[in-house]
């Protein structure tokens, strides 16, 4: 679909990257990796047109039409959030347009007869058809499905994208891009501003999208869940696998493994090399030798490798003192703004050492209750903290927080004790500020530098129970991991707000959920929590639509008939049968993928047969796969037993 042919581009300071090649295909679902200042971003703009290759060329069908979300939108706030959708179509609009004036037209003529008057009628058929391939009738539909996939209530609808902050007028570019249908999607961290239910909604249409899509995250778990293909930018260079991120990166380390091997045997072929030359440059007798020594050191290709310590980096939050039973209890806390009841009545203990996550849509109230916590705002009920408790807050404005007359290492040198002061180089490369970047004033830092720089300080507090909003939102993959580590390590007592699925896995053994404005408590993980409320959602749109309530929809379904019941053992034979030849499928696929990652290529015949059969399997696969979705889909139609 969309070809690379060594594309570079070449900046003041030298080449970001360099003789690219790449074949994109349709419906290739792929994840754009590699560290900060890689030139993700910029193969993204490089891909949408927005930004011309210093050399090489980008080859692109005529009319492929592409969508492309940056972490930079510029938005037209004065329209309705509604009317941004709707008339984001020029072809659309368009037709909508002409059949208007068409009607208007036949309506007002009494020519009935005459020529003009039969080629308008004929006209408006045509419109009308054309209206009808392009989904017309259905797009005010598709618009408030999609609107409300990712988050927003049908009272936002008529609202004027201005009332709206930058994360959700990002949802509604987002909304905008998906609605169109192009031919690529492109997504520039587009989890950043979505809560953890519209993330599955987002991953769920991507899954099933029948185009090509590129995106970066720093969201392993929707890398996972949408990609099946990983190319790394890394030192100038494109690295390609036919796998999704967690996959990959396993691959990729065995890969850096051998050449870490391979690179200590080049340094001591290279240094053994450089000394002979140093022997014998200067005897007469030897020059020549020398010279060809030298000529081929000069031809040498440097094994490189990305350094990958900050991975492997063990970081702990210290703990302050400690505390009594419980560190905190909420007597019936609650919130108002005006006529609008963010939540009331909360009572409830933390025990010390809960590990709480704390969830539910974007606009429900996670950091105001966080905040009410903290008595930074006013609110109905009392907050007590227990015997001995220190909190260490990180709010989503805390980077504003920082003294921009310090510099980075002064900053965190400030406030470390104990065994950190230590790594403090450390702990800052962790966080992605390395060399030259510590000397830095905060004053010059951007956004995410100063919240990166924020959440290393916090890291360095001794405290026992830490409260935490969205933490993780300018934190790298690998950031993301040794922050992970040192909360999973944490003795103390937490409180999270984050929805990002994969850091919070295995994290947490609370989950507090804002709904219909009061707090339940969960005892299962991320994961299941999640499967419920999707149903739960999923119940209540469907009984929504019927235009009844669900307990009302439950009673009323009649006693199912003979045959009826007979068709739904038959669906589920068919859908186990499914089941097991997908499984079967799987297990080859990935025999195949492992074949294909040692293969000798040099051997065309076998290496030409087995990716063939891997090319086979995966259609067998994706054919199953279909199959399996209708027959559920049948399934879902003829109801439960």
């Amino acid at each position: 679909m969309i070809n690379l042919e060594q594309v570079g581009v070449h900046l003041p300071q030298g080449y970001l990257f360099s003789e690219i090649s790449l074949q994109l295909n349709r419906n290739d679902k792929i994840g754009l990796a590699g560290k900060n200042g890689a030139g993700k971003s910029t193969m993204l703009k490089l891909l949408a047109g927005w930004n011309q290759p210093s050399e090489g060329k980008i080859h692109k069908p005529k009319d492929c039409k592409i969508g492309f979300l940056t972490q930079d939108i510029h938005i037209d706030d004065s329209q309705t959030v509604f009317d941004y959708l709707k008339y984001s179509n020029e072809e659309l609009n368009y037709l909508r347009d002409r059949i208007e004036f068409l009607n208007n037209e036949i309506t007002n003529r009494t020519d009935y007869e005459s020529e003009s008057y039969l080629k308008m009628l004929d006209e408006l058929n045509d419109v009308n058809h054309q209206f009808i391939i392009h989904e017309g009738f259905q797009w005010e539909e598709k618009i408030a499905s999609t609107l409300e996939g990712l988050g927003f209530q049908k009272e936002d609808f008529q609202k004027k994208l201005s009332e709206f902050s930058g994360g959700w007028k990002m949802r509604a570019e987002l909304a905008k891009i998906l609605v169109n249908k192009p031919d690529v999607i492109l997504l520039d961290e587009p989890t950043n501003h979505l809560d953890i239910i519209s993330i599955a909604w987002l991953e769920n249409y991507l899954q099933k999208f029948d185009g090509l899509v590129i995106a970066i995250s720093h969201d392993r778990l929707f890398l996972d869940n949408v990609t099946k293909r990983t190319i790394e930018l890394m030192n100038g260079k494109a690295y390609d696998y036919p796998y999704s991120y967690s996959q990959y990166k396993i691959k990729r380390e065995e890969e850096l493994d051998q050449l870490g091997k391979a690179k200590k045997q080049q340094d001591k072929e290279i240094k053994q090399t450089k000394e002979l030359i140093d022997k014998y440059r200067a005897k007469a007798s030897k020059a020549a030798f020398a010279q060809s020594l030298i000529k081929k050191l000069e031809r040498t290709e440097i094994i490189e490798i990305d350094n990958n310590s900050v991975a492997k980096m063990r970081i702990s939050f210290p703990l302050s003192v400690q505390p009594g039973k419980w560190v905190l209890e909420l007597h019936n806390l609650g919130k108002t703004y005006g006529e609008k009841t963010l939540f009331k009545a909360i009572n409830i203990t933390v025990g010390r050492g809960e590990k709480i996550a704390l969830l539910g849509p974007n606009g429900i109230g996670k950091s105001t209750l966080l905040k009410l916590i903290m008595k930074q705002i006013e609110g109905e009920g009392v907050v007590e903290l227990g015997h001995n408790v220190n909190i260490t807050y990180f709010a989503q404005d805390q980077a504003e927080k920082l003294n921009i007359n310090k510099t980075v290492f002064e900053t965190v040198d400030d406030i470390a004790t104990g065994e950190n002061r230590k790594d403090l180089r450390s702990i800052l490369g962790a966080f992605l500020f390395s060399g030259e970047d510590t000397d830095k004033k905060v004053g010059v830092l951007s956004g995410g530098e100063r919240t990166r720089l924020a959440l290393c300080q916090l890291l360095l507090s001794p405290s026992n129970l830490l409260i935490l909003d969205e933490p993780t939102n300018h934190l790298d993959i690998q950031s993301k991991e040794v922050l992970k580590k040192a909360l999973i390590q944490y003795e103390g007592t937490f409180i999270i707000v984050s929805h990002d699925r994969e850091f919070l896995d295995g994290l947490t053994n609370r989950i507090w959920d804002i709904e219909n404005k009061t707090l339940k408590i969960h005892h299962f993980d991320v994961k299941e929590y999640l499967q419920k409320k999707m149903a739960s959602d999923s119940m209540n749109a469907a009984a929504e639509s019927k235009d009844i309530p669900v307990q009302e929809e439950q009673k009323t379904v009649p006693a199912d008939s003979r045959e009826l019941r007979k068709q739904r053992s038959q669906i589920q034979n068919k859908i186990k049968k499914s089941e097991e030849a997908i499984e079967i499928l799987e297990q080859k696929v990935a025999v195949l993928e492992t074949e294909m990652a040692d293969i000798d290529y040099s051997d065309e015949k076998k290496s030409s047969t087995t990716l063939e059969a891997y090319q086979n399997a995966k259609k067998a696969l994706e054919e199953e796969m279909l199959k399996w979705e209708e027959l559920v889909e049948q399934s879902d139609e003829l109801g439960a037993e």
